[in-house]
């Protein structure tokens, strides 16, 4: 059986081409016929969206997780991530759609730091869902940044847009942090998000933490220290998930065969690689990529 290669979705504002910035509104989205690419199949993006239902009721899924959504649903969703559409005809709501570009290399780098953390789907959970009075605060600002782009639009529009979207992020982390669903301050977060930068970059050359020790420059077991302190995982859980999630895009964004995908993971032995797959996740790779 052949498998439907994962479309690979690439950042373009068509109404300005200079700009990287965009904002789709979901009800429209539904309806376009410009698409290369079906919404409502796997599709990896290589920008970052952040998606505010103002109302209705579907499901959106990321990097293979359901999430339910209704009024009030702010979902983020950062470069290289897989993501799939439930169709609706009553889902009302937006995409907020920028570069890395667009707002990080602007921010000073702490306050970048802490906004890619908002994206980081390792450190927080990548719904959330608004109260009353959050809904409220974040809907304004949405709509200021809604009103700037679609009917102001002019040669100042881009740089509000940027400084309101960092107001919206910082609005959000704030929600979050109260919440205790996202790190912020924590000792050995830099740390921690060194090492996560290391792996997913070379998951696919080695899986041994004195591997990423040696490259970091501390002991195995300070880098034990640093997952469990953030994530409350050892450092061989913590690859093994990233390593894990890097087979499961393979699975579904190529049409690679399994000993392929085997040999791209860095395993020489099929067989080992099963094993692993299978330890993992409780399938095999073909019953994951087949959805059996």
């Amino acid at each position: 059986m052949k498998t439907e290669q994962t479309k690979h979705i690439k950042f373009e504002n068509k109404q300005n081409k200079k700009a990287q910035f965009d904002i789709v509104k979901l009800e429209n989205l539904y309806q376009r016929t410009d698409l290369d690419h079906s919404i409502e199949k796997q599709h990896k993006v290589d920008f970052y969206v952040l998606l505010f239902i103002e109302k209705g009721n579907r499901y959106h899924t990321i990097d293979f997780t359901d999430y339910k959504c209704s009024k009030g649903t702010i979902l983020t969703i950062r470069k290289d991530q897989i993501q799939k559409f439930t169709r609706s005809t009553t889902l009302k709501g937006l995409l907020l759609i920028f570069t890395n570009e667009f707002l990080v290399s602007y921010l000073e780098k702490i306050e970048a730091q802490k906004t890619m953390l908002l994206f980081n789907e390792l450190l927080n959970v990548p719904k959330l869902q608004l109260d009353e009075i959050n809904f409220n605060t974040i809907f304004d600002v949405i709509k200021r940044i809604e009103n700037e782009y679609f009917s102001i639009n002019d040669e100042y529009s881009l740089s509000v847009i940027r400084n309101e979207l960092h107001i919206l992020t910082t609005h959000l982390l704030r929600i979050k942090a109260k919440d205790k669903h996202v790190v912020l301050e924590k000792k050995y977060l830099n740390e921690f998000i060194d090492f996560q930068y290391l792996a997913e970059k070379n998951v696919r050359n080695t899986t041994k933490v004195k591997d990423y020790s040696v490259q970091l420059g501390v002991s195995t077991k300070t880098l034990n220290t640093i997952t469990k302190s953030i994530i409350n995982k050892t450092a061989k859980e913590f690859i093994d998930e990233i390593s894990t999630k890097q087979i499961k895009r393979l699975l579904l964004n190529t049409n690679l065969s399994i000993k392929e995908i085997a040999y791209n993971s860095g395993f020489e032995e099929t067989t080992n690689f099963y094993k692993y797959f299978k330890r993992h996740t409780g399938t095999t790779p073909e019953q994951f990529r087949t959805g059996i």
